[in-house]
């Protein structure tokens, strides 16, 4: 297996992501439709040269040419044409379901080879997509504990480019599910984080129904074990987090909406500001309607 990455992964994770995950966006607002995209930008994005600057360019991304420009440059092209297989194969071949093929196969084709060096190349990427390809290789690795993935995983989370934080979360989400108690106990302490994006890491990867996921149907049928994280963000000052709490509580809502009021009713006695207030709002919305 990979049991022989985990060691230097640790290593590298230690001494270069202070730099990774300061890294910032292009400063260009990007394109508002896949036509408008200047035809040099797009071809820059697709050989990894620039990373996207909004939600446009990144589903605009041709995710095939940029792991052929990647493969190509790191005179590793023999890993293309099994990738290129597993790609054809999807049923469904969307951005999110090539992403996470790409990634498992960069993986599979790493673990075949011995290849620890191209893992800690492609997480350092300067492309955001190649940086989502390397989120997979640590949440579907399976030589990894949940202790081990969820400490490599959190730089990924902290990035400042927002497509690699959403892959980040559904890279690790099965690892999750599978091992639900004691990611809540770490992902509780995650909570407290001054990063808001791992803050936000921690209520969105365990959302009970989640978005382009699959739903986690103990914390469906038994919210209350994640109160751990949830109680220490109900007054999070982040609109990004608030989000996240927010919508937890409303998945939760459409099975157990009882939960849901008593603990809205709960946390409006606890905390009377206004982060809580929007929080609670937002929880509210199904149960509302």
């Amino acid at each position: 297996m990979l049991r022989f990455i985990i060691p230097f992964l640790k290593k590298y994770l230690n001494q270069n992501f202070t730099d990774f995950s300061s890294m910032s966006e292009e400063k260009r607002k990007g394109a508002r439709s896949v036509k408008e995209i200047p035809a040099a930008i797009l071809s820059q994005l697709n050989s990894g040269v620039i990373e996207t600057a909004n939600l446009v360019e990144w589903l605009a991304v041709d995710q095939r040419r940029l792991l052929y420009h990647l493969l190509k440059e790191s005179k590793r092209l023999s890993y293309l044409p099994p990738i290129e297989q597993a790609i054809d194969r999807l049923k469904k071949q969307t951005v999110n379901t090539i992403n996470e093929v790409i990634g498992n196969g960069i993986l599979e084709q790493c673990q075949k080879n011995g290849d620890r060096d191209f893992l800690l190349m492609i997480a350092s990427h300067k492309a955001d997509v190649v940086r989502c390809w390397a989120t997979y290789t640590i949440g579907h690795n399976t030589d990894l504990t949940i202790d081990e993935a969820l400490k490599i995983i959190q730089p990924f989370a902290a990035d400042k480019h927002f497509g690699v934080r959403e892959i980040s979360w559904m890279a690790m989400r099965h690892k999750i599910t599978g091992n639900l108690k004691k990611s809540l106990l770490i992902l509780s302490q995650w909570a407290t984080h001054e990063d808001e994006n791992i803050r936000r890491f921690a209520t969105e990867s365990t959302r009970p129904r989640g978005v382009w996921c699959e739903h986690i149907s103990t914390l469906k049928e038994n919210p209350e074990l994640a109160l751990s994280i949830l109680d220490q963000l109900k007054a999070d000052p982040s609109r990004y987090v608030q989000d996240s709490v927010g919508n937890w509580l409303n998945d939760a809502s459409k099975s157990k909406p009882d939960f849901v009021k008593q603990v809205c009713q709960r946390w409006e006695k606890e905390s009377t500001g206004k982060a809580t207030a929007y929080i609670i709002k937002k929880a509210l919305r199904t149960i509302n309607k």
